[in-house]
Protein backbone atom coordinates (compact mmCIF):
# COMPACT_ATOMS: atom_id res chain seq x y z
CA UNK A 1 0.00 0.00 0.00
CA UNK A 2 1.39 3.38 -0.97
CA UNK A 3 2.09 5.91 1.69
CA UNK A 4 -0.29 8.88 1.67
CA UNK A 5 0.80 12.00 -0.09
CA UNK A 6 2.26 14.63 2.22
CA UNK A 7 1.70 18.27 1.27
CA UNK A 8 3.16 21.27 3.08
CA UNK A 9 2.27 24.82 2.04
CA UNK A 10 4.70 27.53 3.09
CA UNK A 11 2.61 30.70 3.18
CA UNK A 12 2.10 34.08 4.82
CA UNK A 13 -0.91 36.07 5.91
CA UNK A 14 -2.32 38.39 3.27
CA UNK A 15 -0.75 36.50 0.34
CA UNK A 16 -3.36 36.09 -2.40
CA UNK A 17 -1.28 33.45 -4.20
CA UNK A 18 -0.96 31.48 -0.94
CA UNK A 19 -4.73 31.63 -0.44
CA UNK A 20 -5.28 30.46 -4.02
CA UNK A 21 -3.06 27.41 -3.39
CA UNK A 22 -4.86 26.54 -0.15
CA UNK A 23 -8.29 26.98 -1.75
CA UNK A 24 -7.27 24.76 -4.67
CA UNK A 25 -5.96 21.99 -2.40
CA UNK A 26 -9.12 22.17 -0.28
CA UNK A 27 -11.34 21.96 -3.38
CA UNK A 28 -9.33 18.93 -4.55
CA UNK A 29 -9.82 17.33 -1.12
CA UNK A 30 -6.07 17.18 -0.50
CA UNK A 31 -4.92 17.23 3.11
CA UNK A 32 -2.11 19.68 3.75
CA UNK A 33 -0.20 21.40 6.51
CA UNK A 34 0.68 25.09 6.53
CA UNK A 35 3.96 26.64 7.63
CA UNK A 36 3.20 30.33 8.27
CA UNK A 37 6.30 32.41 7.50
CA UNK A 38 4.63 35.66 8.60
CA UNK A 39 7.04 37.34 11.04
CA UNK A 40 9.38 34.32 10.84
CA UNK A 41 12.40 35.21 8.75
CA UNK A 42 14.08 32.03 9.98
CA UNK A 43 11.48 30.04 7.99
CA UNK A 44 12.36 32.04 4.89
CA UNK A 45 16.00 31.20 5.59
CA UNK A 46 15.04 27.50 5.47
CA UNK A 47 13.36 28.00 2.08
CA UNK A 48 16.47 29.81 0.84
CA UNK A 49 18.73 26.95 1.93
CA UNK A 50 16.46 24.20 0.59
CA UNK A 51 15.24 25.75 -2.67
CA UNK A 52 17.07 29.02 -3.24
CA UNK A 53 13.93 31.13 -2.80
CA UNK A 54 12.61 33.34 -0.01
CA UNK A 55 9.16 33.94 -1.49
CA UNK A 56 5.92 32.11 -0.81
CA UNK A 57 3.94 30.13 -1.63
CA UNK A 58 6.18 27.11 -1.78
CA UNK A 59 4.42 23.75 -1.85
CA UNK A 60 6.31 20.62 -0.82
CA UNK A 61 4.82 17.38 -2.11
CA UNK A 62 6.17 14.04 -1.04
CA UNK A 63 5.73 10.38 -0.40
CA UNK A 64 8.13 7.75 0.93
CA UNK A 65 10.82 10.31 1.83
CA UNK A 66 10.89 11.63 -1.75
CA UNK A 67 9.83 15.26 -1.96
CA UNK A 68 9.65 17.91 -4.62
CA UNK A 69 8.91 21.58 -4.21
CA UNK A 70 6.71 23.79 -6.32
CA UNK A 71 8.32 27.22 -6.13
CA UNK A 72 6.72 28.74 -9.24
CA UNK A 73 3.62 30.88 -8.81
CA UNK A 74 0.58 29.57 -10.63
CA UNK A 75 -1.86 26.74 -9.99
CA UNK A 76 -0.78 25.03 -13.22
CA UNK A 77 2.61 24.24 -11.64
CA UNK A 78 0.93 22.74 -8.59
CA UNK A 79 -1.46 20.70 -10.75
CA UNK A 80 1.45 19.26 -12.75
CA UNK A 81 3.37 18.33 -9.59
CA UNK A 82 0.32 16.63 -8.08
CA UNK A 83 -0.26 14.67 -11.29
CA UNK A 84 3.38 13.55 -11.33
CA UNK A 85 3.16 12.48 -7.68
CA UNK A 86 -0.02 10.52 -8.45
CA UNK A 87 1.58 8.83 -11.47
CA UNK A 88 4.60 7.83 -9.38
CA UNK A 89 2.43 5.37 -7.41
CA UNK A 90 0.59 3.84 -10.36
Amino acid sequence: MAENLSIVVWAKKGCSYCNEVKEYLTAEKQDFKVVDVTDHDEFRDILDIKYGVRHVPVVEIGRNDTYQAVTEVGIEHLQKALQEADLAVH
